[in-house]
């Protein structure tokens, strides 16, 4: 096996803070259930539990959990397949060596 280094997680700290700093209502998911494809605009959003439930469209499996604390926040997003983003062209954190 050849040295593969690597950097602590803070370095994603960058990187996530610019993915989260954008509008997530265009960005595309596909239902891990029924397989359809979507964007999270379109999702059937439930707040009447703690916190909020987006369901998918088509076959109303939850595609994601949000729930806010004063100090954090959980986000559960096992019923997605993927979850795609759209980013600006050019990143802008700080990638090393």
């Amino acid at each position: 096996m050849t040295d593969m280094s690597y950097v602590d997680g803070n370095m994603l700290d960058g990187p996530l803070r610019e993915l989260f700093a954008v509008d997530l209502s265009p960005a595309t998911s596909r239902c891990q259930s029924c397989g359809s494809l979507g964007p999270l605009a379109g999702l059937h959003v439930f707040s009447h539990a703690p916190g909020l439930v987006g369901r998918c469209p088509v076959c109303s499996e939850v595609i994601l959990r949000l729930v806010r604390a004063p100090d954090r926040a959980w986000l559960d997003l096992r019923g997605a397949t993927f979850l795609e983003v759209p980013m600006p062209a050019e990143p802008t954190y700080y990638r090393p060596g």
